[in-house]
């Protein structure tokens, strides 16, 4: 019997950048489904819906078959067991990073001791990148090529109105 590994990629991708299609890209050859699972979170006002979340992500990931995007709220731990997802992927990108994130990861354990989390450094053209520096790049009128795949940078003008 072949075990299928599913894997779960939450965050919040407003918006999505390089960096996180960088793990993606990766952990799709690791694991035979991945989920890239973004977070509805009623206490955050992101800059991207839900929905437009969701399109962009179905769009730059759209050509890698084991490749999922779902939405979730609540804990992770429980919509990755709901969905059968044996591992929890995370990407550390610095020291700051890893405290937060190795806390999670044991208070996920605790929680559902047979759901791993996998830690993965994003490359190194990415390690510091993030969405709250693509969004405040943007809305001060610089350019994000480069960083976001194309479809997020016209995104990105049309929400902020800048022509960087």
């Amino acid at each position: 019997m072949v075990m299928q590994v599913t894997a779960i990629y939450p965050g919040s991708f407003d918006p999505v950048t390089n960096g996180h299609l960088d793990i993606v890209n990766r952990s799709r050859d690791k694991f035979d489904r991945v989920i890239v699972a973004v977070l509805v979170n009623l206490e955050k006002t992101p800059l991207f819906t839900t929905e437009e979340r969701v399109a962009m992500l179905g769009e730059v990931t759209g050509q890698w078959n084991n490749v999922e995007v779902d939405t979730f709220e609540g804990l992770l731990v429980k919509y990755a067991k709901a969905n059968q997802a044996k591992v929890i992927l995370r990407a550390i990108r610095a020291v700051t990073d890893y405290e937060y994130e190795f806390q999670m990861a044991l208070m996920n354990r605790r929680m559902e001791p047979d759901i791993e989390t996998v830690f993965m450094v994003p490359a190194v053209e990415y390690s510091y990148l993030s969405s709250r520096l693509v969004k405040e790049i943007s809305l001060l009128g610089g350019s994000v090529s480069g960083l976001v795949p194309p479809i997020v940078e016209d995104s990105l003008k049309k929400k902020t109105g800048s022509e960087g």
